[in-house]
This record gives C-alpha cells, structure tokens and sequence, in this order.
C-alpha cells in the first residue's frame, strides 16, 4: 500500500456517516423555483426531440434515428427526477411530488407508487445479505454460489452476464415487468391502481402518436429511446452498487448509516453526462441523505471534500466493476467468477 492510498485511507475511516448524516440536513431543502426550471429543461427538450424525430422518419428520412442516445440521456434525465419526486426531494410538498412523479412515469414506462415502494425498501436495506431482493441487482456471496446447484450457477453467470443485465435486462423490466405490480401484488390497492392507469396512460399516448405517424414509425422512435434510457439507467445503478469494496454485512452487523455511505460510490462524470444523469453519480451522499435535491449535491461535494474520494470511479473506471459477480465474506469484497471458480470443482474459470 502506498502512502497516498494510506492517506486516503485514513481521510475516508474519518467520516461518521451518522455525524455526517446530520450535517448534511441543511442541503435536504427543495427550491421550488429551480426545481420547475430543472423540470422544463428537461421535459421540453425531450418532447422537442422525439418529435422531431417522428416527423422526419414518417417523411422518410431515417436519419434522425441518430437522435435516439440524445433522446435517451434526456429521458434518463426524467427518470431522476421521477427518482427525486421519490424521496419528497424534488418539491417540498407530497402532493406535489407524487403527482409530478406519476405524470414522469408514464414517459419512462414506470408505475410511479410501485416504484416508490420498492425503492425505498431498497435504500432500507442496501449492504444486508439476509434483504437482498428489493431494487438490486442480484447477488450471491461466495458460499452461496458454492452451495447452488450446477444448474443454479450457470444461470447465475448468465444473469450476471453484460448482455443480459444491460441489455435483455432492462428491456424485461421497463417493457414487461413494469406492467404489473410485481411482488407488491398483495401490499394494497394502490400498487395496481398505480400499474394499470400508469398502463393505460401509456396507451393512450402510444395510441395517439400511432394514429398521427403510423405504428411502425411510432415503434421505430419509441422503443429505442425507451431501451437507451432504460440501459444506462441499469448502467449507473450497477456501477453504485456493484464495485469492489462494497460494504456488505448480515443483519447482526449491519448498519443503514455505513452501508448507505460506504456501500454506495461516487461516479464522478464529465459534463455533459454528469448534467444528463442528474448527479446520481453522488450516489453515497444521496444513499445517506436521499431527501437532498439532485441539483444540490454538488453543493455537497463543495462543502465536504473529503467526500469526494469515497469509493470514487470516473467513467473511464466504470467497465472494472463488471467484471465484479460474487461477495466473498472471507477477504470483504466483490470478486470476479474466476477467482471464486479457484474453489469450485467442476466448474470453469
């Protein structure tokens, strides 16, 4: 170990989540002002774009296909503040979050009052190996993958694979299993009252742009707008979560305050994609203190340097992690197939 990763090493033991949790409270205050002006942004271009983009292929020039990545990192855009409304960050009342995160949700094919319940069971219980299940990414410990079956491995390696968990992955979520309220089917009414007007809102716009520009044009722009949105989205949560030194713990030794802080990274983004991905890359300040604002984190940033360091990735670092499959309990950390295959008979590195 070098002396610099010592020094780092001893500025990031010097955080207490829990101190650190209360200091940043002063941030955990919406602007309703720049939220609206966030919002318009946002939405409008996005609209501009998609039908731009509808016009021109029914004219026949497919060229403005190449607008699809712009188009998608806008309507990644939407999906952190549906994200913010989420956590009551994005305006200061309820009400006037969980009516704009329902409205944002049709646009990003998401059941708004689904979503908020799974999400917020995730951030409860991110870093604790008996909660697993709830908006994460998947995740077998050593012992665990050990102890499956032959048939349970080699499914596990297929889910872990790039082309399923960015890929095939998001397409099931965002175009199949957003469609019913899945395992909130017996929580309340609320959940399929959100899933089908959420559904039905859906095909009515579908519906409409069908009408005016024809169903394959409408598939043609639609679609793969929704899919890049929905792939970087799944990029940018793997990479908070899924990294080397993630911290994972039973319940007996977990504690919300560190997983959330030292569980979580820090993407530190270039412009323009750190505005496109609305800060979400300050995923540990936002996992500790979610009721902050996206366009307030790098407020935090400023004010507590040592922040940001923590378990930092810029995007060039981003394709380390996938390599990541399995949490070995004995060295702490997350480890690729191969190195656990070292332990495993039968099966190949």
């Amino acid at each position: 170990m070098t002396d610099a990763d010592c020094a780092e090493g001893a500025e990031t033991a010097a955080l207490d989540p829990r101190i650190l949790m209360r200091e940043l409270r002063i941030f955990a205050e919406a602007h309703p002002g720049r939220s609206f002006w966030e919002l318009a942004i946002t939405v409008v271009p996005f609209m501009g774009i998609v039908a731009l983009m509808l016009f021109a292929v029914q004219a026949g020039h497919y060229l403005a296909l190449a607008l699809v990545p712009l188009a998608g990192l806008f309507l990644l855009r939407i999906f952190i503040i549906q994200h913010d409304c989420g956590h009551g960050a994005f305006l200061p009342g309820r009400i006037g979050n969980d009516w704009t995160g329902r409205a944002l949700g049709v646009l990003t094919f998401t059941p708004y009052d689904c979503w908020k319940r799974s999400h917020a069971m995730h951030h409860a219980s991110t870093g604790n190996l008996d909660a697993r299940g709830y908006g994460d990414v998947d995740t077998l410990t050593v012992r665990e993958f050990q102890a499956a079956k032959r048939s349970q491995r080699l499914l596990y390696r297929l889910y872990r694979h790039p082309v399923v968990l960015f890929g095939i992955g998001p397409a099931y979520l965002f175009l199949l299993r957003h469609r019913l309220p899945i395992g909130l089917m017996d929580k309340g009414a609320i959940y399929w009252v959100s899933a089908m007007a959420t559904n039905l809102a859906i095909i009515a716009i579908l519906g409409g742009l069908a009408y005016a520009f024809g169903l394959g044009t409408t598939t043609l722009v639609v679609l793969p707008v929704l899919l890049v949105a929905a792939s970087l989205g799944v990029l940018l949560f793997y990479v908070q979560h899924q990294f080397e030194h993630a911290h994972w713990d039973d319940t007996d030794n977990w504690s919300f305050h560190q997983a959330a802080l030292y569980g979580s990274s820090h993407l530190d983004l270039d412009q323009p994609l750190r505005w496109f991905s609305g800060n979400i890359g300050v995923h540990h300040v936002h996992h500790l203190a979610s009721r902050i604002p996206f366009y307030r984190l790098p407020e935090v940033l400023a004010a507590n340097p040592d922040l940001h360091n923590l378990n930092r990735f810029t995007a060039r670092e981003t394709l380390g992690p996938l390599r990541l499959a399995l949490w070995s309990e004995d060295q702490r950390r997350m480890i690729t197939f191969r190195e656990a295959s070292r332990g495993i008979s039968g099966v190949a590195a």
